[in-house]
């Protein structure tokens, strides 16, 4: 069996570890009928490769990030991924020849060149993947400059140039027509055609408690007015007849007291789904919780 189509970065938040419990949730109606698929927060892609890999009627697929460069790591792999690979490969080749002292060399001055403003293109791409695969945790971050700041992480024998992977995935974003889009959310409805449309948000999760924020993706914060904005583009694509399912952080079960998105969204079905997070520093702080699923009224499969 060849490699199958999947995230290319690792990506906290990412939803292939939940892609089971999700498709329960996915409206029965795209099952039968030709139909737009729009992401508007896309990130790490898995909801994306697996729509893909489900859905041969889909028509058009829509995909937007505030992340500048993620968006461009996408265009790259749709459009020149054979390049992509080039440049990669030789990153991988030079860092696994070294011993780690040498290496943890190697991924400061890759950052440095990353964070470099005349860096772009395939290069930033390639060297976006490399330090993805190479930094502490598989953490992106950027700091209020927007400059990535993750320090190494000390694999001793990571897989920086998945050259199938990425052909996979090449294939699988060339196979319908695609935007793939940079900017405020909420653009993406103006890019939608008419017929059948279901958006999946997965926005920048609200903090369980003060301490617990990690919105830090791109440069910026996604604060409670922003959640709300996001339940009023919700409304908006209720009232167009969209179909729309939303991820999001389960605040109540941390505080009962916290019923911020039953509020927000009392007039949605409200679903909740077991997640297991990795990513924390502190391993005392991982392992399972739930998380939020919303969606406007419509019949599951």
């Amino acid at each position: 069996m060849g490699t199958e189509a999947k995230p290319f970065l690792k990506w906290a938040g990412g939803k292939g570890q939940l892609i089971e419990q999700l498709s329960v949730y996915l409206p029965n109606k795209i099952y039968h009928e030709p139909f737009n698929y729009v992401e508007p927060f896309v990130g790490g892609g898995a909801m994306l490769f697996y729509m893909l890999k489900t859905f041969p009627n889909i028509k058009k697929v829509i995909i937007n990030d505030v992340n500048e460069q993620l968006v461009s790591t996408y265009r790259n792999i749709r459009d020149n991924v054979y390049t992509l690979i080039g440049a990669l490969s030789e990153l991988e080749d030079s860092y696994l020849k070294l011993e780690e002292g040498k290496r943890k060399e190697m991924y400061l001055i890759v950052r440095d060149k990353y964070n470099t403003p005349t860096c772009t293109g395939i290069m930033k791409s390639a060297y976006m993947l490399f330090l993805n695969r190479t930094c502490f945790n598989g953490l992106y971050r950027v700091n209020g400059k927007g400059l990535f700041n993750v320090p190494f992480g000390k694999y001793a024998n990571p897989t920086i140039c998945n050259a199938e992977l990425l052909k996979e995935d090449s294939m699988m974003l060339n196979k319908v027509d695609m935007e793939i889009c940079c900017g405020d959310y909420r653009d993406t409805l103006q890019q939608v055609d008419d017929g059948l449309c279901f958006f999946y948000l997965d926005p920048p999760y609200r903090p369980l408690s003060e301490t617990s924020s990690f919105t830090a993706y791109a440069k910026g914060d996604f604060n409670d007015d922003n959640q709300r904005e996001l339940a009023q583009f919700c409304h908006t694509l209720d009232e167009r007849g969209c179909l729309w399912m939303q991820s999001n952080a389960d605040c109540s079960a941390k505080n009962p007291a916290d019923t911020f998105f039953e509020e927000l969204y009392a007039d949605y079905q409200i679903e909740r789904v077991y997640a297991s997070r990795n990513i924390n520093a502190n391993a005392s702080k991982r392992g399972k919780l739930t998380e939020l699923l919303i969606h406007n009224q419509y019949t599951t499969k």
